[in-house]
């Protein structure tokens, strides 16, 4: 009989569109193979679980409530396979702070932040003045719990008011010191490290529309040019990083190299798999083909992960 393979794709995160664009290349390569459907989780989505009954649910959602533990949760306790990282991995990954924490704990170099706070009235002088005297300018602002470069500004002190008012959504945010050099992604695939990507972005920098659109122009650089020794260094770093959060099956870390050194912003534990993704990219520059990337992970499903 043909496995049951249920694709959870959208949610409610900023990301959905990518989500969305994710679980039909993932159906396209699957559905001849296994009894494949895609749902958009909802109130009624244990319902669905119950009827359907996957043998595996493939995990496509991004961002939060699909990449923060929360639907992982839900999985676990109605006992059904799922595939890339678990609760806890996952809730750590998609926190910032939590994450730059275990980070610097490991002797992973990770850029200097503070957390702002929306509580009140913003004294324009006091924060320009704390900002250049604890990172300097430019600085990068963002959510704690977004992916895919979603409302993040890089400032300076002219602006930095301007783009904090965009994110007054959030209770609070994340100031962190901007690290320029080279943008490098790493992939690892279990117990495998698969290997790395440089991405040179026409736009300022590797933003929400440098990664989704390909008008954006972003060039992909494999293999990288940099030393062979560097290049070991940072997929080693990545593949620390994956095991010290307890990441499963596939992530990808986003690096700055600058002088001379790596700086890990973030790790995402559940990578986009669209035409312009990073890690079919670099699967298939290993002689991974897409189709075989989706099996293995797959395959790698399991409960309590």
């Amino acid at each position: 009989m043909k496995k049951k393979i249920l694709i959870l794709a959208g949610g409610f995160s900023r990301e959905r569109e990518i989500s969305l664009i994710t679980a039909k290349a993932v159906y396209r390569e699957i559905k001849k193979k296994y009894i494949t459907k895609i749902c958009e989780p909802d109130g009624n989505f244990v319902k669905i679980l119950r009827k359907f009954k996957p043998d595996v649910v493939f995990n496509a959602l991004h961002g939060r409530y699909g990449e923060d533990g929360y639907v992982q949760a839900i999985l676990e306790s109605e006992k059904i396979k799922y595939t890339h990282s678990g609760v806890l991995a996952s809730s750590i990954a998609i926190d910032k702070e939590i994450s730059k924490k275990i980070f610097t704990k490991n002797n992973i170099l990770t850029p200097k932040y503070f957390k702002f706070k929306f509580e009140n009235a913003i004294n324009k002088k006091k924060l320009i003045s704390k900002v250049q005297n604890t990172l300097g300018f430019p600085v990068v602002i963002k959510p704690f719990n977004e992916g895919s470069s979603v409302k993040v500004y890089i400032c300076n002190s002219r602006n930095l008011i301007k783009n904090l008012m965009k994110l007054t959504s959030y209770s609070e945010i994340m100031i962190e010191k901007f690290i320029g050099g080279r943008e490098i992604q790493v992939a690892i695939m279990g117990k495998k490290k698969l290997g790395a990507i440089e991405l040179v972005p026409e736009r300022k920098f590797y933003d929400y529309e440098a990664k989704y659109n390909s008008r954006a122009n972003t060039k992909h650089i494999i293999p990288i040019k940099i030393e062979n020794t560097y290049l070991k260094r940072v997929i080693n770093i990545a593949f620390k990083a994956h095991k010290i959060i307890g990441c499963k099956g596939i992530t990808r870390s986003d690096f700055k190299f600058y002088n001379n050194k790596f700086y890990l912003l973030e790790i995402n534990t559940q990578p986009g798999m669209t035409s312009l993704s990073l890690v079919p990219e670099i699967a298939k520059y290993r002689n991974i083909s897409f189709k075989n990337l989706i099996e293995w992970i797959i395959k790698d499903a399991s409960i309590n992960r």
